[in-house]
């Protein structure tokens, strides 16, 4: 990665234009912090319990209405002697006096207690998916999340592919489209695989609008800017309640989702404000498109493209190293990483740790809100905690490295989970409060800093991580260009003979 590092040092470094795009690629994390905090309010369970049907009644009970019919209708179960929430009573005997004998299930449908979450209606509400139907509700959340996963392995090799732009913008089309049309969805199949391309969609423009950014900063800025992302992100999560609170359905909720999802397509899609990555154009050998944006960079940042100090190079000079042996745009395969074992072990080691950070944090959760408040507790306690999180991180990464914060956070991840585990019922109620929220917090670190982590350590183009076989081409464009030898040559010590080098590098100086 040093020559685009060059490149990009002599276009300016992280200059004015570069940090106007960083800060600019914080915005659309708004709107996707809405689109992706939906899918808690859709599948609210509120509380409900069977409609009382009469007709099962003795005919002396049928003329009961309000409270006493619901006695009369609906068991109560448990200590607390709240009411069922699947079942009616059910009568042998046409007499007044007569017990229940039994139960079955619903006839005439559920009472719903609401809003739930703001919303009147809701796709729970809507297709009755309680009860015997209540398998429905998790089978929704898991295509989601499925689509999200296959979003981010198909949509997140096509950023490799077709470039970050790109696959940006076509993430925002489909998910304009596809949040379309679930707010006109007729029936749950057609919403179940709605919501499996949405997730897909949803997760393409994340993971291009991410990668994009990191591209554009610099390593001392990638930090703060990406936390900064994740800071908008969690203003849209906390704008969704009260979106639902106007809305109270739905679909105009899902319809306005799709509204900003549009808007968002209608100025971000223009280059001035999403340029194409110029670090992925200089890793495929698209030169030509690169010193377009590179050029502008340097402009911008009031540095003269052709001329430079004596101590840098000009971006020309960079240009012309990079563009010397004709290269052409190369497309790369992701399994090429399995010849950098260090690069592929990494990613495993931080998906692994990932995926349980975002686990456990469902354990944590559970311990730490009371059942009364089922959904605004969680939701606003989990981006709270995002907040303290990210603010944790912008504290401490940078002074003390990602390796040593993602381990500590880890470590006390494992040490809470464990306590709350073994301890649950000895240790009083504010040790178990104050574990369940250290362990939330850390359990989000985690994830947070296993995405940045991640997206350092792999290279921009798969291939570039093999190594040897790429330093053995660029030893060959060596070879062919008379201009590069002694300039590239010492990046390639350990391949080329020194008095070789040091030959080349006094021909280089000596004009």
């Amino acid at each position: 990665m040093e020559p685009e590092v060059r490149v990009l040092r002599a276009a300016g470094g992280f200059g004015r234009a570069r940090r106007l795009l960083a800060a600019a690629s914080w915005l659309p994390c708004v709107v996707l912090g809405l689109a992706l905090g939906s899918e808690p309010l859709l599948t609210m369970l509120p509380g409900h319990h069977c409609r009382p049907d009469p007709s099962l009644l003795p005919p002396a009970l049928r003329a009961l209405s309000g409270s006493a019919l619901l006695d009369a209708s609906v068991p109560r179960l448990g200590p607390a002697r709240a009411r069922s929430p699947c079942l009616l009573l059910r009568y042998s005997e046409p007499t007044p006096r007569a017990p229940p004998n039994g139960t079955r299930s619903c006839t005439r449908g559920w009472h719903y207690a609401l809003p739930a979450a703001g919303l009147l209606r809701s796709p729970v509400t809507e297709w009755n998916l309680v009860c015997e139907d209540g398998w429905k509700v998790p089978l929704e959340q898991m295509s989601h999340l499925l689509g999200w996963l296959l979003g981010c392995v198909i949509l997140g090799m096509g950023c490799d592919w077709f470039g970050r732009r790109v696959v940006f913008l076509a993430s925002l089309v489909l998910a304009t489209g596809l949040g379309a049309g679930e707010a006109l969805a007729a029936s749950f199949p057609a919403l179940l695989a709605l919501r499996l391309l949405h997730g897909g969609a949803l997760a393409g423009a994340s993971l291009a609008l991410y990668v994009a950014r990191l591209e554009l900063c610099d390593p001392p800025h990638r930090l703060v800017f990406s936390m900064g992302a994740s800071l908008f992100s969690v203003v849209g999560t906390l704008l969704l309640p009260g979106l639902a609170l106007l809305a109270q359905d739905w679909r105009l909720l899902q319809g306005l989702s799709a509204l900003a999802t549009g808007l968002l397509l209608l100025f971000w899609g223009f280059p001035a404000l999403f340029p194409e990555s110029p670090c992925w154009l200089l890793a495929t050998g698209q030169l030509g498109q690169a010193r377009k944006i590179l050029w502008h960079f340097a402009e911008a940042s009031g540095v003269d493209p052709e001329n430079s100090p004596e101590e840098e190079s000009s971006l020309v000079m960079e240009l012309d190293v990079l563009s010397a042996g004709s290269p052409r745009h190369q497309h790369h395969w992701v399994l090429e990483l399995w010849h950098t074992r260090i690069t592929w072990r990494n990613g495993l080691i931080l998906g692994f740790s990932s995926l349980v950070g975002g686990g456990i944090r469902a354990s944590f959760l559970q311990r730490l809100t009371p059942p009364e408040s089922a959904f605004y507790g969680p939701y606003f306690l989990g981006a709270g905690l995002e907040v303290a999180a990210t603010v944790f991180l912008l504290l401490t990464v940078d002074r003390w490295g990602r390796r040593l914060v993602l381990l500590l956070s880890t470590l006390v991840v494992g040490l809470a989970s464990l306590l709350l585990l073994s301890g649950a019922q000895y240790l009083p109620g504010w040790t178990l409060l104050s574990l369940s929220v250290l362990g939330l917090l850390a359990s989000r670190t985690v994830s947070i800093l296993s995405s940045l982590f991640g997206a350092e350590i792999f290279p921009t183009v798969i291939s570039r991580g093999r190594g040897l076989p790429q330093s053995l081409e660029d030893s060959d464009r060596l070879r062919r260009s008379p201009l590069l030898r002694g300039r590239l040559c010492q990046d390639h010590l350990p391949l080329l003979p020194p008095s070789y080098c040091q030959a080349q590098t006094r021909l280089f100086q000596d004009g």
